[in-house]
């Protein structure tokens, strides 16, 4: 396997993983801001915003970690549908300033060129 290919293959493990830690963090503060909404009195609402909004960054942290784990993985077994998963979420990754956009174009740059291809084929 061309050396490229497994880097991208290991930065999207990484990236992933780390992008799960950030989920389970903001889950821990949802979890934080759940318990202050009984005693927070006048500020309930405000408690129970915070908690939903914690809640729901760490579900979509988790998930699209879990993607990058999983199709980062895939890559480095080639399989044939993980060069087009890698393909979109380096695209939507261009958009996540800074690492993402470095991760974005290089896997873009490595999954587009010809061996890139062929590899997967």
């Amino acid at each position: 396997m061309p050396f490229h290919v497994r880097l991208v293959a290991s930065l999207f493990v990484i990236s992933g993983l780390l992008t799960m830690l950030l989920g389970v963090s903001a889950l821990a503060l949802g979890i934080g801001a759940a318990a202050l909404v009984p005693s927070a009195g006048a500020n309930q609402f405000v408690a129970g915003l915070t908690a939903a909004a914690f809640s729901t960054l760490a579900v979509v942290a988790l998930v699209w970690g879990g993607a990058h784990v999983g199709v980062g993985l895939s890559l480095r077994r080639r399989r044939r549908w993980a060069r087009l998963a890698a393909l979109l979420l380096g695209t939507v990754d261009l958009l996540l300033v800074p690492y993402g956009t470095l991760l974005g174009a290089y896997a873009l740059w490595t999954l587009l060129r010809e061996d890139g291809r062929r590899l997967f084929e």
